[in-house]
């Protein structure tokens, strides 16, 4: 008997008593862990194959150890560029040993969680206060304005629509000419006759 897994993103063809290095799982070592997705599933010649997985088909396996496989090397050059770069990877993986492989198994703890949460939400909705009718708000108002309890409400007064306001026209003040920059060319001084003499 053989199934086909999907277990952390990748498919096993698992037996059981098969250990098998997949990648890293949440959990101690030493718990158990359940796998509910599987995909095909073996029995002696008699196979079902699941649309895409077999419903009530569980595998459970125990976690051996946690640890890192073999280093990778990753080398990258591109020639005549000078360029080359080298890496070294070390994947986290977990080894896990496979217990059993059920074709009907009882409902699994993920399904179970689900109709838990279910339940919990059905009584919270039948337990809501059912709503008061009209008739009997009314007769309450009634029994509270006899005894002078009820404040009569005040109506929202309506808004008015907003007077227009006028626009005021400011008077524009009108530029005062400016005065010519331009320099007026100074009036000539009469020579002395002295001068006049000299320069002859």
């Amino acid at each position: 008997m053989y199934a086909i897994v999907d277990i952390a993103g990748q498919q096993f063809k698992i037996e059981k008593g098969q250990e098998v290095y997949v990648h890293r799982l949440e959990g101690k070592e030493g718990s158990k862990v359940d796998f509910d997705e599987v995909l095909l599933m073996d029995n002696d010649g008699k196979v079902n194959v699941g649309t895409p997985f077999i419903e009530g088909a569980l595998v459970s396996a125990t976690i051996i150890e946690h640890l890192k496989g073999n280093k990778v090397l990753v080398f990258k050059k591109k020639r005549r560029k000078g360029y080359q770069k080298l890496n070294g990877h070390r994947q986290y993986l977990s080894l896990i040993k496979i217990d059993s492989i059920l074709e009907k198994a009882a409902k699994s703890t993920k399904a179970k969680a689900k109709e838990e949460v279910k339940e919990e939400k059905a009584p919270k909705a039948a337990a809501k206060t059912p709503e008061k009718t009209p008739a009997a708000t009314k007769t309450t108002k009634k029994v509270k304005a006899e005894a002078g309890e009820v404040k009569k409400e005040k109506k929202p007064a309506a808004k008015k629509p907003a007077a227009k306001t006028a626009v005021k026209k400011t008077a524009v003040k009108k530029a005062a000419p400016k005065a010519s920059t331009t320099k007026k060319p100074a009036a000539k001084k009469a020579q002395k006759p002295e001068e006049k003499e000299n320069k002859k």
